[in-house]
């Protein structure tokens, strides 16, 4: 692997890549295929802002490990189901060692299950989110370009406050947008640029 001066590698098979993806093999798989690549629909984008919710102050390969995990403990991220979780289920919770156990976060995602049922009556917490999408994408040529936050993503996690969602600050609000593909922040120089389709 041979990194290059704008701080993507170019790894064994010939693909350049940012750091973060260039090794392990489970992080280089999801950058691959899944990162920046549009999600919608209530329940892909509820469990992204779970997702993102936990991943907070941990690293993303934390999470994406315990992943399955966190699928079957939170029943798929059917919102309706994790809505009606009462204290027994936070306490279930609380004791499966397969995901993060952090009492916050586990309430903050019943809390945004119950907010994204009542944002349903305003079109659904897809169309919601994704009516904050930028008119333009960043263009990155550097690591060191790639922002942590945007205006929308200050104006996406402010709406979702207003709304009664917690754990999506501006930071993990930019995060999401990257993840599912609201913008595109991949290199420039990156394989996987104008892959989502999105920013052609």
């Amino acid at each position: 692997m041979e990194k290059t001066a704008s701080g993507v590698v170019l790894c064994d098979d010939g693909l350049a890549r940012p750091a973060w993806a260039a090794t392990d093999p489970l992080l280089r798989e999801y950058y691959d295929t899944e990162w920046g690549m549009p999600v919608r629909g209530e329940q892909g984008v509820y469990e992204r802002i779970t997702l993102e919710g936990f991943q907070a102050g941990l690293s993303w390969a934390t999470i994406l490990r315990k992943r399955p995990a966190f699928r079957k403990a939170f029943h798929d991220f059917r919102v309706d189901t994790v809505a009606a979780y009462t204290e027994d289920d936070v306490e279930r919770l609380m004791q499966d060692a397969g995901i993060v156990r952090n009492r916050a976060k586990i309430r903050a995602a019943i809390t945004n299950a119950n907010a994204t049922i009542a944002l349903r009556a305003e079109g659904g917490l897809s169309d919601f989110v994704w009516s904050f999408q930028p008119d333009s994408t960043p263009s990155p040529r550097h690591i060191g370009d790639v922002p942590t936050t945007s205006p929308e993503s200050v104006a996406l996690s402010k709406a979702l406050r207003k709304r009664g969602f917690a754990f999506v600050g501006p930071t993990t609000m930019f995060a999401l947008m990257e993840a599912i593909g609201l913008i595109d922040t991949h290199l420039v120089d990156s394989h996987r640029r104008g892959s989502s389709g999105v920013w052609n």
